[in-house]
């Protein structure tokens, strides 16, 4: 009996392991990354088995969000500019536009505000005061709600304005957020706050999405002003940790591209509700200002193209002149690491930022493993020693700046829900600029030579890490 059963435990786990590899080979995915796999589940049976179901699973096909719903909710934004007409753009940051449009739905928002915020303190004091006079709806996603003050502080001012008759809409990620307390999420929906998780744990063999993140951070205060960037709602980036006070780029907005950020976050809320929200209050008519246009692009593994990445690597190759980029894990993909090399041969002068040390010890290594490359090419490093450098911006010559939620490493462009915003502004890119040189002078540039002089057990260390990087 007992030998009967082994072998039929046995025949089922080679037709799953058979049917599995199967399906991986037949979805044409890059063969470095499809032969690591068949690899993985060959010499380690069980556990790369276990390894695939929760991490090297494709959702892309699957179209978790479709593109119907998210044009369905869009339906009343009527103030964004006809991607076709692109006169008021170079050549270069036309192309992109287009680009966008074409891989993400993402349009073009004319004459907003932008303001840059680049610390925790200004970044949360606008925030609360946006939320402190909403008068309509509040609508507020966030990858991580840490459960500590400024969090409390958020959760005490939700319940008021929920009480005070606001309509109150909040989506968490349900690990990024995984430590809030019961007393927290019961206390807002006891206010009246419509709150939901996203993808929120079930365990389905073959069919989990633990792997598949929210990591998008949106806030939008009565479809008037908008929030978007790479800061979480925790202490850290205002009293700091183990690792200093965190360092982070946020963008607050008003005008014509609140209705982007507002269309993405119903979008979102449908996923998690089942409920589309198109009514017209949600998109009133914007002011306007500045002579600037804004795409607000998500991509994730809902989307059809990888459309942040290919966003990244395309203004990366139309720079002339400089790319400034902050980043708190480089671990690129191919596409990317040779853009950023391609650039600084042809003579752009290519600058990289990453901290000293991140929150965690795998990233760092895998991280330094992909610095030599660069380094040969003419890209200059630097790394962040004020803190935990936890920004993701970009600036392209004088004209190109992307803030978001995207890191430049595969989770972000394949397995995480992220959202940028492409700006085509002159003052956004000089105020970027300067942020980027004044945090030059709280950071260490790392030589080739020095590099070169690491010690062998530091390269072996860095080269294991590599092999994790699709995971990361």
């Amino acid at each position: 009996m007992n030998s009967i059963l082994t072998i039929a435990i046995i025949v089922l786990y080679a037709y799953t392991l058979v049917t599995t590899i199967s399906v991986l080979l037949l979805e044409n995915r890059n063969p470095a990354k499809s032969l690591s796999w068949v690899l993985m589940l060959l010499f380690l049976p069980v556990i790369g088995l276990l390894f695939y179901l929760v991490f090297g699973q494709n959702l892309r096909k699957q179209k978790i969000i479709s593109r119907k719903t998210y044009r369905a909710s869009t339906a009343y934004s009527t103030h964004e500019k006809e991607v076709e007409n692109t006169d008021f753009l170079d050549e270069n940051s036309s192309n992109l536009v287009r680009l966008l449009y074409k891989n993400s739905d993402a349009n073009i928002f004319p004459n907003n505000k932008i303001d840059i915020l680049s610390d925790g303190k200004s970044t949360f004091d606008a925030m609360f005061t946006a939320i402190r006079n909403a008068k309509s709806h509040i609508h507020i996603e966030f990858f991580i709600f840490g459960n500590d003050k400024i969090s409390n502080r958020l959760r005490v001012l939700l319940i008021r304005k929920a009480r005070q008759g606001v309509r109150v809409r909040m989506i968490y990620d349900y690990w990024g957020s995984f430590f809030l307390s019961h007393f927290y999420l019961q206390s807002l929906r006891d206010a009246g706050v419509y709150l939901h998780p996203f993808l929120p744990f079930r365990l389905r063999f073959g069919r989990s999405k633990i792997n598949y993140r929210n990591h998008r951070k949106l806030l939008i205060v009565d479809g008037e002003i908008g929030f978007t960037g790479g800061l979480n709602v925790a202490d850290r980036y205002i009293f700091g940790n183990s690792l200093g006070r965190w360092r982070d780029t946020f963008v607050r907005f008003e005008g014509s591209v609140v209705h982007g950020l507002q269309q993405l976050f119903l979008t979102d809320w449908y996923f998690v509700e089942r409920k589309l929200i198109t009514d017209k209050k949600y998109y009133p008519t914007p002011a306007l200002f500045g002579n600037n246009q804004v795409q607000i692009v998500n991509s994730g593994p809902d989307t059809e193209w990888e459309a942040i990445m290919q966003g990244i690597s395309s203004a990366i190759m139309s720079a002339t002149k400089y790319i400034y980029i902050h980043t708190p894990y480089f671990i690129p993909n191919d596409v990317i690491n040779n853009c950023l090399q391609m650039a600084a041969m042809s003579g752009v002068d290519v600058r990289l930022m990453i901290p000293t040390h991140s929150d965690s010890r795998l990233s760092d290594y895998c991280t330094s493993s992909y610095l030599g490359h660069v380094l040969e090419a003419g890209v200059r490093v630097f790394r962040y020693k004020k803190g935990f450098l936890h920004s993701k911006a970009i600036v392209i010559d004088t004209n190109i700046s992307i803030v978001g939620s995207a890191n430049l490493d595969e989770r972000s462009f394949n397995q995480n829900f992220e959202a940028n915003a492409f700006i085509y502004d002159t003052d956004t890119a000089q105020h970027l600029k300067e942020l980027f040189e004044r945090d030059m002078k709280n950071s260490d540039e790392i030589s080739l030579v020095m590099w070169n002089n690491r010690n062998r057990r530091q390269k072996l260390k860095e080269s294991f890490a590599r092999l994790f990087s699709p995971l990361m």
